[in-house]
């Protein structure tokens, strides 16, 4: 057998880090070829030390130059490549066959997008690569011949409750249904957010995260932004998508059938589950997740995601609705508003605000969905807005 030859972008951040402790349990099926981190030069370092990979790659020219030091004094053969537009490059470089696009936020895009163009087995961790390209990132996928293939625990229960081909999905849906934790503020009031610190919005429940994402699922935000994923990913309309809140993150969404019939995946709350799904494509491998034991598992319970409580997840419909662009807009908001929380320049309770603001304040043109160079340019013009909106509430 042939060894499946892989590039984890961002595999310094949770998903990489799973990822590399599957492929560690398959060393005869999988050899990795390239790793990438944005600034963690320490994490990096001993991943290639680790996994010898032929390259290694840091956007910031710095942080590479102490990266390539570091590998250099180890006696180690891995090259180090720096700047952003490397990330694409090594994505669609001919010594890869499978990329594992786990970069947090629209940084993403552009690497996914070489990816599904040059034809690769993509896996999809970077939700916003597809929420910010859209139709621009499905037609390459169409136009390249990827393989595509979630790793959201959600999308990827969806996916695996569907037939493997994909010509039947239309006649086989009628709606599916998303679950949600809740996060950890499930049961706060809803007036008591204002003084939320960083680290209780980053103390999941079930799952553990970054920063980024972990705040995301405290706001709701990252579900929303999952309903924008599934919509592309399964070819849906805005109604056909549907959120639960489950607690207990054991059923990790679900497929509606037309005859009524609803087909779930469960499964214990670790991302090495979807994960080794993605890489081992139609077969199935051991992950290292934990065994579910029904005897032992809490009663399963749900409950409905209101708009009080949550209400960042419903701009998803609304910006499915709107003109295309106005995913990308609210993307690059919540991005702003996170990290000026995470910084302490916005308050948690605002992060929805300001993501509706952006939404009503800048207007996508057909222009700005056109390609990559236009999305990012749309990207900057909405980061520009947040972050002005944000020095005017501080």
């Amino acid at each position: 057998m042939n060894r499946q030859r892989v590039c984890v972008l961002g595999s310094t951040g949770s998903i990489g880090v799973n990822t590399l402790d599957v492929v560690s349990r398959h060393p005869e099926r999988y050899e990795v070829v390239a790793l990438s981190a944005m600034s963690r030069v320490d994490e990096l370092l001993a991943q290639c030390l680790t996994s010898k990979p032929r390259f290694a790659v840091m956007p910031d020219a710095a942080a590479a130059a102490r990266l390539r030091e570091g590998l250099r004094a180890a006696g180690s053969a891995t090259e180090v490549l720096d700047g952003a537009d490397k990330l694409a490059e090594i994505a669609a470089h001919p010594e890869v066959d499978t990329v594992m696009a786990a970069i947090v936020g629209a940084a993403g895009l552009a690497p996914a997008i070489a990816a599904a163009r040059a034809g690769k087995r993509l896996l999809l961790a970077n939700k916003e690569a597809i929420v910010v390209g859209g139709a621009l990132f499905m037609q390459a996928v169409e136009a390249g011949g990827a393989t595509l293939l979630p790793i959201d625990s959600e999308h990827s229960a969806i996916f695996q409750c569907l037939p493997e081909d994909r010509g039947m999905w239309a006649q086989r849906i009628d709606h599916i249904v998303l679950t949600a934790s809740g996060g950890p503020f499930r049961t706060r009031d809803p007036k008591t957010l204002a003084d939320v610190t960083p680290d209780q919005a980053c103390a999941h429940p079930n799952w553990v995260m970054g920063r980024k994402i972990s705040v995301d699922s405290a706001t709701m935000m990252n579900k929303a932004l999952e309903v924008i994923e599934a919509r592309w990913l399964f070819d849906l309309t805005p109604e056909q998508i549907r959120v639960l809140i489950h607690p207990q993150s054991i059923i990790h969404s679900m497929v509606v059938c037309r005859d009524q019939s609803v087909l779930a995946q469960l499964g214990t709350p670790d991302m090495r589950v979807p994960i080794a799904y993605g890489l081992s494509f139609p077969e199935r491998i051991t992950s290292g997740a934990s065994r579910l034991d029904l005897l032992t598992t809490p009663s399963l319970s749900f409950e409905e995601a209101d708009a009080v409580r949550f209400p960042g997840l419903h701009l998803s419909w609304q910006a499915l609705r709107a003109p295309e662009g106005s995913t990308t807009v609210l993307n690059a908001a919540n991005e702003v508003a996170v990290d000026a929380f995470l910084n302490g320049r916005l308050r948690f309770d605002r992060i929805h605000a300001l993501n509706a603001h952006c939404l009503g304040a800048v207007a996508p043109s057909a222009a700005d969905v056109a390609s990559i160079d236009g999305l990012l340019a749309l990207d900057a013009r909405v980061r520009d807005v947040a972050l002005r909106q944000v020095a005017a509430w501080m």
